[in-house]
């Protein structure tokens, strides 16, 4: 039984449904517990049990409730494992499955900053668990770091991707044109691409690489922005106020949400993950190693774990605006065949460490640990 608070597209909720598959794949029973969402019709296609209930909610009434309803549910459906992946859930679950005698993980997806006594305690909620996962070994650090817990309790558990979804050699022409038809650019022309692909908020890193194209000082030369503002649209008013500032408007592209990462990545010759705040995982930096290009990340976090120095892609100063001009300018002047054995060695060591078939393996292993 997974319980997380909803059921919208994001990488908690899709690594929900890949595990949820992996169980079933495994002759198993998958059982989710959320508000709901956009997934919930596809996990009940697979075979998964979607239970509807408001562990979203941080109302302390609410959690109560949850209480008693998960004990209810619990007894009804008899899982061996109940697996919380997020705080306010955990609240109510894992007191509810320790009284049921059940077994219990929970996943750090993020770092957990603690500002007060009550935030410390309400994140190390989540420690109570028979075993806790981390989804890089930099998230690892950090929990136990902040909590005095026995390591062996805390396994890292890096997220996996699709490399069947994310295979450079699945994505057709068909698709790259009519992507590059809905951003408006031409496949033709000649320039070197940089995707940053993520929502746009301001420790995304978006303003740093807008200016560190003006410190490249060269037109051929195209950064892509790609990800949905969500609402914030006053920020991506002041994005396309900094281009125009600089003169870049032909040069920065700010193209919203997309829903093809494969195609996006096949368009561009470089990655960016440039992200002003530590990583707990960083797909961003992972997805494009898969497509088989090579990413230049912030050197801190877990992109430091994930991107291999001058094998794979490049780790950045993080913050550093020269620092961030000098490796884009460097990238653009790599050879063809330069970048081709970067890409390569990328898709290498996602295949090696971070595929989606490692990641449910390395999940479904703890959920056999604690039933022998």
């Amino acid at each position: 039984m997974q319980v997380l608070p909803e059921l919208d597209t994001g990488g908690v909720e899709q690594t929900v449904v890949d595990v949820a598959r992996a169980v079933i794949e495994a002759g198993g029973r998958a059982i989710v517990v959320s508000k709901g969402g956009r997934l919930e019709g596809y996990l009940k296609q697979i075979g998964a049990v979607v239970l509807p209930l408001p562990v979203h909610s941080k109302n302390p009434y609410v959690q109560f409730k949850n209480y008693y309803a998960l004990r209810a549910l619990i007894r009804k459906e008899r899982p061996d494992i109940v697996h919380v992946r997020s705080r306010a859930p955990a609240l109510s679950a894992l007191p509810a499955a320790k009284a049921e005698g059940i077994k219990t993980v929970t996943t750090y997806h993020g770092i957990y900053k603690a500002g007060s006594g009550f935030k410390r305690w309400y994140n190390g909620r989540m420690t109570t668990a028979d075993v806790v996962i981390a989804n890089s070994d930099y998230t690892r650090d950090h929990v136990l770091g902040e909590y005095d817990l026995d390591p062996a309790k805390v396994i890292a558990v890096p997220r996996g991707v699709d490399l069947k979804k994310f295979d450079p050699g699945a994505v057709d022409e068909v698709r790259k044109d009519k992507l590059a038809q809905a951003w408006g650019i031409d496949r033709g022309d000649g320039r070197t691409r940089f995707l940053l692909a993520g929502r746009l908020t301001r420790w995304k890193g978006q303003t740093l690489v807008i200016e560190a194209l003006k410190g490249l000082d060269r037109s051929d030369v195209q950064l892509i922005l790609a990800g949905d503002d969500q609402g914030r649209s006053d920020y991506t008013q002041a994005l396309r106020a900094l281009a125009a500032g600089f003169s870049l408007e032909a040069q920065v592209k700010i193209v919203g949400h997309c829903s093809d990462m494969p195609a996006a990545y096949s368009l561009c010759d470089f990655a960016l993950a440039p992200s002003l705040e530590p990583e707990a995982f960083g797909r961003t930096a992972v997805e494009p190693q898969a497509m088989g290009r090579p990413v230049l990340a912030a050197k801190h976090g877990a992109t430091a774990e994930t991107v291999e120095d001058a094998v794979t892609g490049w780790l950045v100063a993080p913050g550093d605006v020269t620092a961030w001009a000098d490796a884009m300018r460097a990238a653009a002047l790599t050879s063809a065949s330069s970048r081709a054995v970067m890409g390569a060695a990328g898709r290498a060591r996602v295949q090696e460490r971070f595929s989606l078939e490692t990641m449910c393996a390395a999940t479904l292993d703890i959920y056999r640990s604690l039933l022998t």
